[in-house]
């Protein structure tokens, strides 16, 4: 089998490394600012696709399949980010013949419009945040929804994610304003001025859990991620296991997520999302259908390969009992290494990075794209490595994070890396005592 990578940098790396192993063909794809990243240099065969900005490159559907026909390629691994969960893309890769490795384009439509997401989960019998019924008509409605359910409310994006099309309305005053605001960039975001509303629980953690479907209807959790430590809702660090789940509430919180996925009749990975607050009562969020960058928390836990699982289902395997009979070991934590100045209020710093060092030792992976002489390009997300670390407990994991952080050096542009230096010596951290408006309280750089 022949797979193209729709996508760049670090996931189109670890996609190829496990086309590698699964002794498939790769092939990448680039952009102009990309010519010169790794995942070009590791695959089999490579193909230009366009100028540097996405909606010329990585988003253009026709010139995707292009490459992808003119490689003989069998399939299309979309990673995440740019066309993984974009339903057409799905269907006109199934129009040509040639397999998209996800979920069908119908699940994926179904999941991604977030309020018939909460329909489909209310009648699964899956906890939800209460909230409207469907998209919001008007200011009027949503005016009439918050009195119903009570303030704070949340005004959010039928389409996307990533913290944009949303607005916190804390009182009746404001929630014309919040509507208007919420509908102007959900339509500038994604195209779809559709919004619904949801009841605001208040400093709730944000748990996921990792799923896998085969399309012999298996479906299975390999337990849950801690997400809580966010920036404007974008993570920046993940662990597994949550150290506030406990295994009762791990069983009833993998089940409620499968059970939500066998109501779509999911297939391939895929991520439930939820909040809970502090009487540990869960809420479904939402639904990603693709491949999570913090997948790696997860493999390192269970021993399972997630996106060679995910190949593997593609081209029509069933889960193994060796993947079904997995257990959870010891403890993981990931660190996002972005190109960003952390004492700048985290200010994109794009440039050349003219010198690389990265930490290494028993329990630590770096997944990452980047290395000495790598230009940094200004176009895409500034996410540049992937630090993970394994413990055989939670404060060995953070032990060795905090030495592998003190060996990882990248010089020539900011990262974060001094940002996560201080998050694995606070104390509230440490202990575990932090939610998603962790660091909205706590100045980590004021220092």
């Amino acid at each position: 089998m022949k797979i193209l990578i729709a996508n760049r940098g670090e996931i189109a790396l670890r996609i190829i490394r496990a086309c590698k192993e699964l002794d498939y063909e790769s092939v990448a794809v680039y952009s102009d600012a990309d010519q010169d990243s790794l995942h070009v240099k590791f695959a089999d065969e490579a193909v230009r696709i366009g100028p540097n900005p996405s909606n010329l490159s990585y988003l253009k559907i026709p010139t995707i399949i292009s490459a992808a026909e003119i490689t003989n390629a069998d399939a299309i691994h979309p990673g995440y980010g740019f066309l993984s969960e974009n339903a057409e893309f799905g269907e006109i890769c199934e129009a040509c013949n040639i397999k998209f490795i996800g979920p069908s384009p119908a699940t994926i439509r179904k999941m991604g419009n977030k309020s018939l997401a909460k329909e489909t989960m209310v009648k699964a019998g899956v906890p939800v945040i209460p909230g409207s019924d469907g998209v919001l008509k008007d200011e009027e409605h949503a005016l009439k929804i918050a009195k119903e359910i009570g303030f704070p409310v949340i005004i959010k994006a039928s389409s996307g994610g990533g913290g944009r099309g949303m607005r916190i309305v804390r009182s009746q005053k404001d929630v014309n304003s919040a509507f208007a605001m919420a509908r102007a960039e959900a339509v500038a975001a994604f195209g779809d001025p559709a919004l619904y509303m949801e009841k605001f629980v208040e400093n709730p953690r944000h748990i996921e859990v990792q799923l896998l479907g085969d399309i012999h209807g298996n479906i299975i959790h390999l337990g849950e991620r801690e997400c809580s430590i966010q920036r404007r809702h974008q993570k920046l660090i993940e662990e597994s296991p949550s150290p506030v789940i406990s295994e009762e509430l791990r069983k009833k919180i993998g089940d409620a997520a499968v059970k939500g996925a066998k109501a779509v009749g999911y297939y391939s990975a895929g991520t439930m999302e939820f909040l809970l607050d502090k009487d540990n009562n869960f809420y479904f969020m939402e639904m990603n259908t693709r491949v999570q960058v913090e997948h790696p928390v997860t493999e390192m836990v269970t021993n399972v390969d997630v996106v060679k699982s995910q190949i593997m289902i593609a081209a029509g395997a069933k889960i193994s009992d060796k993947v079904q009979g997995y257990k959870l070991r010891g403890h993981s934590i990931e660190c996002r290494i972005n190109a960003e100045n952390p004492f700048k209020n985290f200010m994109p710093t794009p440039g050349k990075i003219t010198s690389y060092h990265a930490p290494g030792g028993l329990g630590v992976r770096v997944d990452t794209h980047a290395y000495a002489g790598y230009n940094v390009p200004p176009y895409y997300d500034s996410m540049i490595a992937k630090l993970i670390t394994w413990g055989k407990n939670r404060e060995e994991a953070i032990v060795r994070m905090r030495r592998s952080l003190s060996e990882f050096t990248i010089e020539g542009i900011s990262t974060t890396i001094p940002f996560h230096e201080r998050m694995m010596r606070n104390e509230d951290f440490i202990s575990g005592n932090f939610d998603t408006g962790f660091l909205e309280r706590n100045d980590i750089m004021k220092d």
